[in-house]
């Protein structure tokens, strides 16, 4: 990863930022509950961007049809956060599998 990478990944994130600032407060709240849990869950394919930003596509949406944060994402955020990941791979899923693979002293 070279600087110019490096640069422009802070472009986006402050970009990024910037949108999330935009959303009602209520919705800044519940963001920021479901990007400590995603960080803390860790999908593999977090860091590419992509489900942040499709998240606050999603809110974005939400405010403009004039919908409340609870209405779209429902009463409890992790709940919400582990059906958008359901099918991904996490960083703790493939620890769990490498300690069961190592663990594994039969050699077979």
């Amino acid at each position: 990863m070279g600087i110019h990478d490096i640069i422009e990944g802070k472009k986006q994130w402050r970009a990024h930022t910037a949108r999330v600032k935009a959303l009602p407060p209520d919705y800044q709240i519940v963001y920021k509950e479901l990007q400590r849990y995603l960080f803390k869950v860790g999908p593999v394919d977090l860091t590419e961007g992509l489900l942040l930003s499709e998240i606050v596509d999603f809110f974005e949406q939400g405010v403009a049809d004039g919908k409340g944060v609870r209405e779209l994402i429902g009463p409890d955020v992790a709940a919400f956060c582990d059906g958008l990941i359901r099918d991904t791979p996490t960083y703790a899923e493939l620890y769990q599998a490498s300690l069961e693979g190592k663990g594994d002293t039969s050699g077979s």
